[in-house]
């Protein structure tokens, strides 16, 4: 397991630390406007545009990655 742990690591060019703030910023961003859209289910007027504009920005985010190693190989977080 500490073997595939630190090969991902390397493969993303990150440390333990940067990659654990960056997972679980995606993560919170993910979790918070997940929540949105169900409250925009029920309330269409509230948090209209919150996922899309979430989806955009994690987009661009993950987009300006590619040029870090094993992009291909790992293209999602």
């Amino acid at each position: 397991m500490t073997e595939r742990r630190s090969s991902h690591l390397a493969d993303v060019g990150e440390t333990y630390g940067e990659h654990f703030a960056t997972a679980g910023r995606f993560g919170l961003v993910m979790v918070g406007c997940g929540l949105a859209c169900l409250v925009h289910a029920v309330f269409p007027f509230l948090f209209v545009n919150t996922g899309s504009d979430a989806v955009r920005g994690l987009h661009k985010q993950l987009s300006a990655r590619n040029d870090r190693p094993g992009w291909e190989r790992h293209p999602i977080i």
